[in-house]
């Protein structure tokens, strides 16, 4: 049952892109005669173009972090999967494809501008700042979230407050061992392309051996406390060090430097860990080993997430929808496509596929016969491993790989994010972007916050202390959802500016709208009310706020236009 399902969702996505996308990309127009940003304002430093294969590979990469993972398995435990594939399969197709690609098409007719940008026009002065700054504390939200998880995913602790030589801490070492080799190796492979000149096919050949190579790597030398001592109390806050300087390098450095050649290559992690998970689940039904035997729907409501509505919705966020894609896809995407064409295969081609991915996480669940121990990326990891059990794979090989595959695009997802924060805060100051400097200066600003953060535990709910990822995670799908919303209001501002209707966007906004800032209130009620965290509880408040100032000025500006505003 379950592979047929499996299967059966695939085709359909199949058929969304083509049929679908295709209508989509007539409606708006999409011309490969037209330049794009990516010739037209070339800098070689954020407007420089790819070939589809690699501008693809850094779009998913930083998309495909732990969200599509989390939410599903998340929302799975406590609903039941019926409910998470329903949300999934209908979030992707009428709401998630469409932002995605519709943002970037926006951003590649509007010189590569970001979302405020592209709506500034049906904004007044005020509002156009205060939509940077809830950009700006929405992308602040996800690097703080990141940069916390993967510190502790290469440094974790075990429950007994273990670590360094534990089966949990060596896993860690794997893992970082195998992060900082990739970046060496795309620094190489980067060179391989810009400096020496050689052909993406064979520069990829070459480069390819290699990215599997590091799993290797890991596992004979992984990088633990016997290797690298200790600074800063813990071996945590020793690698959140780390991985500052290298959000740094990455923001700073020219596009094609790092940042495109790490994602590509990083990309090939997870097609492999999902194209081998789709071969073990299909694979597995002919041995038993992915039989469903978890519950199609638990409950309506849970005391700490409340009603399946609309918790379900902002819970799974990347697999379904995401605000962050948006803003991706018309912050660093949009300025490295080659063609207008090529908008639809990165945008609404790696949502879909970003959406398979969610179904392979929520199978992992489906085939659970009790309730597991550990955090999603464990379960998923755990769940691929059993697929392939009757064949003979020696046991944990496959866990290990699915978790290396995780933990690399997360830090995918938190280098991107970086360089996205240092262009809003440019946008937001004036700070020019054409001299190292400034780009330094912009990134050290962006970072400042996430650095006084994350070297510290954060009241949660209730005033225990926790890392500082647990302590945001309950806001953070509702703000990032939020922001899905506020993208589609753009775009669908753009488009009525075009003199195109624009319902297929206007229908998904207003739905975005009512979940998110219904999520966000109970949030904000949550934890001023019940001894939740102020932390949280202030930063939702404030996000609400600034959401609710964008769409009323947008709105009475359109109004205040047309007494009948087309839709």
């Amino acid at each position: 049952m379950l592979s047929i399902l499996f299967l059966s969702c695939c085709v359909l996505f199949f058929a969304v892109y083509k049929i679908y996308g295709g209508w989509m990309e007539r409606r708006l127009d999409a011309m490969d005669e037209r330049l794009t940003p990516a010739h037209t304002m070339r800098d070689g430093v954020d407007y420089e173009p790819a070939a589809d294969a690699v501008v693809f590979g850094h779009h998913f990469s930083s998309i495909a972090g732990a969200g599509p993972i989390v939410g599903p398995i998340a929302a799975a435990l406590l609903f039941g999967w019926g409910p998470a594939l329903i949300w999934i399969v209908l979030g992707v197709i009428f709401i998630g494809g469409v932002q995605d690609y519709t943002a970037m098409m926006a951003s590649l007719r509007n010189k590569g501008q970001s979302l405020a940008q592209i709506g500034r026009r049906t904004m007044g002065p005020l509002t156009y700042r205060l939509f940077l700054l809830f950009i700006l504390l929405v992308l602040i939200y996800v690097i703080i979230v990141f940069l916390d998880m993967t510190a502790a995913t290469f440094a974790p602790v075990t429950a007994g407050g273990g670590g360094g030589d534990s089966p949990e801490g060596r896993m860690g070492g794997v893992v970082a061992t195998a992060s900082v080799f990739y970046i060496l190796l795309a620094v190489l492979f980067g060179r391989m392309l810009n400096g020496w000149k050689l052909p993406l096919r064979k520069a990829t050949l070459l480069a390819l051996p290699l990215v599997f190579g590091g799993l290797w790597l890991g596992q004979v030398f992984p990088l633990s406390p016997s290797v690298i001592p200790a600074l800063l109390g813990s071996d945590k806050y020793f690698w959140s060090l780390g991985l500052l300087v290298y959000c740094l390098a990455a923001s700073v450095l020219p596009v094609g430097a790092l940042l495109q050649p790490r994602d590509y290559l990083s990309s090939f992690l997870l097609y492999a860990c999902l194209l081998g998970g789709a071969i073990g689940l299909v694979a597995g039904s002919a041995s038993g080993a992915t039989a469903v035997t978890w519950p199609f729907f638990k409950a309506w409501r849970t005391p700490a997430d409340g009603w399946i509505y609309p918790s379900l919705c902002v819970m799974i966020a990347c697999g379904a929808v995401s605000g962050f894609h948006a803003v991706l896809a018309s912050g660093t995407t949009s300025k490295q496509l080659n063609k207008e064409s090529s908008a639809k295969r990165v945008g609404l081609g790696a949502m879909l596929v970003e959406a398979i991915l969610a179904l392979l996480a929520l199978a992992t669940v489906m085939t659970l016969k009790e309730a597991p121990q550990g955090a999603p990326p464990a379960i998923f990891a755990q769940g691929l491993d059993r697929f392939f059990v009757p064949y003979g794979i020696p046991d944990g090989w496959v866990m290990s790989f699915a978790m290396l595959a995780v933990s690399t695009f997360v830090l995918t997802t938190l280098d991107t994010c970086t360089r996205l924060s240092r262009i809003i805060l440019q946008e937001m100051t004036g700070i020019r972007a054409n001299t190292i400097h400034h780009r330094v200066i912009s990134t050290l600003i962006v970072l400042a916050l996430p650095a006084l953060v994350v070297f510290r535990e954060i009241p949660g709910a209730g005033g225990a202390l926790m890392p500082a990822w647990k302590a945001i995670w309950p806001a953070f799908g509702a703000t990032n959802q939020l922001m899905g919303a506020l993208a589609l209001l753009m775009v669908h501002g753009w488009l009525r500016g075009q003199g195109k209707r624009a319902l297929f966007v206007f229908l998904p906004m207003v739905f975005m709208f009512t979940t998110t800032l219904l999520a966000l209130g109970q949030i904000v009620w949550r934890n001023f009310t019940q001894n939740g965290s102020l932390l949280v509880g202030g930063l939702s408040l404030m996000l609400f706020l600034l959401a609710v100032v964008v769409l009323v000025d947008v709105a009475v500006r359109a109004w205040g236009h047309s007494s009948r505003p087309r839709i």
